[in-house]
């Protein structure tokens, strides 16, 4: 494949997943000239070899994460699992993720002004909300206007919502008695035909790969962005962002190729859309004389205030069928204890359809056969229950991705270091979610119960804040229109930009802040 650079490119993007496929789409649409750099390869071929590869044993993932490309040190009071879920890829992590979208709410851009914790975005809901139902159509959302805590919306979605599954109906029993509202899920997942894409036709093997092609992946936009003109450089490792003389302008991203050449890709704008990790890593490795701490960083903050959502869960076993895991997706939650939450903490509860053993993994490992496995199987599938939870983590400066100096990859650049910790207040609105679904297990009478809280819980991989949008650039790192503030050529995309998380699942605001930008991108290009 060629991997030499472009010639008179008006616009370089760092990234090919969906904030880069999204972006590189419009401006290609639009007549640019647009080339796009990925550090991962191209994940051609079936999709059910891909899942067969994932799930069976001794084979391992399909998507070639870890090892010295991917190197990390983690620092602080928790580990930080960095490559347990992200992808170096043509999609990036959508190739396996799990496909559920919602919108965040009017309080999580408000949220300084209205509880005195956190941050205020430089711009509200409304300013974002015609983006939030362009994204939707790009991605083909299946959802209901069912949701009373939802904030106000224009559009119906593009697509009808999934059915609530089995085991909705069965919690929904306890959740009427104790005046808990359930909701439908917005899922990025064809409930029918729709952009050339088969509906969903139920493997439950969302996670890792949907065999079908039914779940959104930015590999729809990135090829539709090739289609009007758009040239994709795959395995080309950005190392580096070069600037002008008067530190003013971005010049090239020089990058690597497998064949170990170094090659220099110039243009007249720059975006970085590689993750609330990479955006960082490459901005910090950009340093120079004019900008000693990192590029575009005169602010001090690039890096500062990682957050991502914890996870809260419970669950265990009833007397009666399940039918737990027939359904890869969530179809249900609950967004009532989300507003009005004590701690502020935002708070997005989950109905699971993905409790307990998978009968599929369980018969691929087991050491048993015929009647025996059949056996095993019975005993242990189809009579679970689980609950979870999204917890949101308040912007905090002590926790960080920065560069390990003492640790480099395979090219020699020291590796991203995550700083991260868990505060008192985000422990409090995991035992707050702890309690409310430990009422509704009761009220099930669920025996054989787990419990996932303040000491067991784990990060949600949405990593987010790092490059963060505001008005003042003494405290953030690009402006309202996610523009650098440092150099007006230089633009960030994705959930890095967020001043806080919310406790929604941050890919349709990455997906409608990245319209935006491509909008404004569009507009400076003429």
């Amino acid at each position: 494949m060629d991997r030499t650079p472009v010639d008179d490119a008006d616009v370089c993007i760092v990234g090919a997943g969906p904030a880069g496929g999204l972006v590189a789409h419009r401006l290609a649409e639009s007549g640019a000239t647009v080339v796009v750099l990925e550090a991962g390869p191209r994940f051609d071929g079936d999709r059910r070899e891909q899942l067969e590869q994932h799930i069976r044993p001794g084979l391992g993932g399909p998507w070639e994460m870890g090892g010295p490309r991917d190197a990390f040190s983690s620092s602080g009071e928790s580990f930080y699992p960095l490559n347990a879920a992200r992808v170096k890829g043509v999609g990036g992590s959508t190739l396996h993720w799990q496909g559920m979208v919602m919108r965040l709410h009017e309080r999580d851009f408000e949220l300084d002004s209205r509880h005195g914790v956190g941050a205020d975005w430089p711009i509200g809901y409304d300013d974002l909300q015609p983006y939030y139902a362009a994204a939707e159509r790009e991605f083909g959302v299946a959802g209901a206007a069912d949701n009373p805590y939802a904030p106000p919306r224009d559009e119906p979605y593009p697509l009808p919502a999934f059915r609530p599954s089995h085991s909705d109906s069965i919690f929904a029993e306890a959740c009427e008695r104790l005046g808990i509202d359930m909701h439908s899920v917005g899922n990025a997942r064809n409930s029918e035909p729709y952009d050339d894409r088969s509906p969903c036709v139920g493997y439950g093997t969302c996670k890792p790969v949907c065999p079908s092609g039914a779940k959104y992946t930015a590999e729809s936009h990135v090829e539709k962005a090739e289609a009007a003109g758009a040239r994709v450089i795959d395995r080309a490792r950005v190392r580096r962002l070069e600037h002008d003389e008067a530190g003013e302008r971005v010049v090239a991203a020089a990058y690597t190729t497998p064949d170990g050449e170094t090659h220099r890709q110039e243009a007249t704008q720059f975006v970085l859309a590689c993750g609330g990790v990479e955006n960082v890593r490459l901005l910090l490795l950009s340093d120079s004389d004019r900008y000693p701490d990192g590029l575009a960083n005169s602010s001090g903050v690039v890096g500062r205030y990682f957050m991502d959502h914890l996870f809260a869960g419970a669950g265990g076993r009833l007397d009666r069928p399940t039918r737990q895991n027939h359904v890869g997706f969530n179809t249900s939650e609950c967004h009532q204890f989300y507003d009005e939450a004590d701690p502020v903490n935002g708070l997005k509860l989950e109905f699971l359809n993905y409790a307990g053993p998978s009968p599929v993994i369980d018969a691929l490992h087991a050491d048993t056969w015929g009647d025996d496995l059949l056996d095993q199987l019975d005993e242990s599938y189809g009579t679970h229950v689980s609950m979870g939870a999204l917890v949101e983590q308040l912007p905090r400066e002590d926790n960080y991705v920065g560069l390990d100096r003492e640790t480099t990859d395979d090219l020699g650049d020291p590796v991203p270091e995550i700083h991260w910790s868990v505060d008192e207040q985000t422990e409090a609105a995991l035992s707050r979610a702890n309690e409310i679904q430990a009422r509704v297990l009761d009220e099930l009478g669920v025996e054989d119960r787990w419990t996932v809280g303040p000491d067991e819980t784990g990060p949600a991989y949405h990593h987010m804040g790092t490059t963060r949008m505001g008005d003042d650039p003494e405290s953030s790192v690009v402006d309202a229109e996610c523009r650098a503030h440092d150099l007006d050529n230089l633009w960030i995309s994705g959930s890095s930009v967020f001043p806080t998380g919310g406790a929604m699942n941050p890919t349709l605001t990455i997906a409608a802040l990245s319209l935006r930008l491509a909008e404004s991108l569009r507009a400076e290009l003429g």
